[in-house]
């Protein structure tokens, strides 16, 4: 997903009135303010009553459904013909500001002070995951290369505290 297409998609969804956060690759670029590394899709979060008009959007941009066995209702990829990957994530708020993510019995969230995050791509302002939730966002799961290039940045940046299984004792591949 290149820096053009990320800021072109994003100002069309503004335009559009859809409020939507940068997560994954791009929105830790965003926090940063500059792109560190290339990306293979880009990340998004938006709300459940707004992705009718998303999704409305981007099928009139070109945009299909990317079927896969890990597909779900809230957790979707689009792909367009020219290469570009949405990963879509969709939340629910609830009465505290906290976006569930999926059924709710499945106890997945984004805390309400998740959706705080602000930066920049390309000098456009974003709205996007903050610091503190992209890095606890890394957890969980085995790293891989980019994975450990965005958090020790993050960290670095944002003078947090790294993860222990991105201990910097550790060379996370490339």
């Amino acid at each position: 997903m290149r820096l053009e297409a990320v800021i072109s998609l994003y100002s069309r969804l503004q335009q559009a009135g859809i409020p939507i956060w940068l997560d994954g690759g791009w929105g830790v670029d965003a926090l940063l303010g500059y792109q560190t590394r290339e990306h293979s899709d880009l990340d998004l979060v938006v709300e459940d009553s707004d992705l009718p008009r998303l999704n409305v959007l981007l099928l009139a941009n070109g945009f299909t459904p990317c079927p896969s066995d890990d597909c779900r209702p809230w957790n979707f990829v689009l792909a367009h013909p020219g290469g570009e990957l949405i990963d879509i994530h969709v939340v629910s708020f609830d009465g505290y500001g906290d976006g569930i993510y999926g059924p709710p019995e499945n106890g997945q969230l984004y805390p309400a002070a998740a959706f705080a995050g602000r930066g920049q791509i390309g000098g456009l302002r974003v709205f996007c995951l903050t610091p503190e939730y992209q890095l606890e966002s890394h957890r969980g799961y085995p790293p891989r290369g980019k994975d450990f290039q965005d958090v020790r940045a993050l960290a670095a940046a944002f003078k947090l505290p790294i993860p222990a299984e991105y201990s910097l004792g550790r060379d996370g591949g490339s």
